[in-house]
């Protein structure tokens, strides 16, 4: 039995995690931290709870916690763990990070996208970058796992299979995203109140969203060739979901490409992978057929008469775009099933 913490309990990602490990009869949920609302029974903090789970929020000191378990699931803030993990630390227990601390592994990005100086070189050059379905093998290694962000993860799915065979054009790549607004998480923000909101679409972090870095390190080792692209992000009126649409222009050895040809490089990339699922040729993802899952829809669309190709991908910002993969990662890590406690199906409606 893999004894657990969870970081960031009172958060949204916090919150799912304990949804999904209190389905996992291979662990047991050892310590629950909190920084706010430590001292707070955890039902208190989310009713859905209530009954489940009781235990208090604690914030005791990082070191001791690795003492204790096995695994740390951390949904803290970023800027958080890079300032207090050491290696000792790791050594003790293997620490998921769910936050963006870990992720980019060149240090200078975090000053250009998170405005901080990142404090923790060593063990940023050793973290391994946590999307299951492309980095498994290294995953199994690890003792510190960088879990990806929401829109990178569907970014990357969605347009991989053609960065790694060369198909398109990697300087044409342009990703039209959407979001639900808990991807901004819980802490009250004035842009996030109902009425600003409500029945309202916006685009927003233009150029430069801290998401782009992770988008660009992510194709550009896939492709082996440095790739820069336009991401624009756009906040919904919904809970949860992630919608990407890419688009990007057939390499000229490919404009004679085929429908049923670029549908199977999609079919046969995922082939493996089980939360992937490949829609039929031209069918767009809709971010309610994945709601509440760990799965990602992904689909293509050819575009003939302008000799591009559409990549289109549906995933929960909160399941695989945070604590699902979390959870996708520990299982690879500990050597359990992949989808142990992540086989829900979706929520509908």
């Amino acid at each position: 039995m893999i004894k657990i913490a969870v970081l960031g309990t009172s958060g949204y990602g916090g919150a799912e995690l304990l949804r999904i490990l209190n389905a996992h009869d291979g662990v047991k949920l050892n310590y629950f931290g909190a920084n706010t609302q430590a001292g707070q029974r955890i039902d208190k903090s989310f009713g859905h709870f209530y009954k489940h789970f009781d235990s208090i929020m604690d914030n005791k000191e990082l070191e001791s916690v690795c003492e204790d378990n096995d695994c740390i699931l951390a949904a803290t803030p970023h800027d958080f763990l890079a300032n207090i993990l050491t290696q000792d630390m790791i050594e003790k227990c293997v620490v998921i990070d769910l936050s963006a601390d870990f992720r980019l592994k060149n240090p200078n990005k975090y000053e250009e996208y998170y405005n901080f100086t990142h404090p923790n070189i060593p063990l940023l050059k050793d973290s391994v970058y946590g999307l299951s379905e492309l980095y498994k093998d290294e995953i199994k290694q690890s003792n510190l796992i960088a879990n990806p962000g929401c829109y990178p993860t569907c970014s990357t799915l969605c347009i991989a299979p053609f960065i790694k065979h060369g198909i398109i054009d990697s300087k044409s790549i342009i990703i039209d995203a959407k979001s639900g607004v808990s991807g901004a998480g819980r802490s009250t923000k004035l842009d996030n109140l109902f009425c600003e909101v409500h029945e309202n679409v916006k685009a927003y972090g233009l150029i430069n969203h801290r998401h782009t870095a992770e988008i660009e390190q992510n194709l550009s080792h896939i492709a082996d060739n440095e790739i820069t692209l336009s991401f624009t992000p756009h906040l919904i009126p919904m809970n949860r979901g992630i919608l990407i649409t890419a688009y990007a222009q057939l390499e000229s050895k490919y404009s004679m490409i085929t429908e049923q040809e670029i549908q199977r490089i999609v079919e046969d990339f995922y082939t493996d992978c089980y939360f992937i699922r490949v829609l039929e040729y031209g069918v767009a993802p809709q971010t309610r057929w994945v709601k509440g899952s760990n799965f990602v829809d992904v689909s293509v669309c050819l575009d003939k008469r302008n000799n591009r190709v559409i990549m289109m991908g549906a995933l929960d910002n909160i399941v695989k775009g945070a604590a699902g993969q979390a959870v996708q990662n520990l299982n690879i890590r500990f050597g359990f099933a992949e989808h142990k406690a992540l086989e829900q199906l979706p929520l509908f409606p």
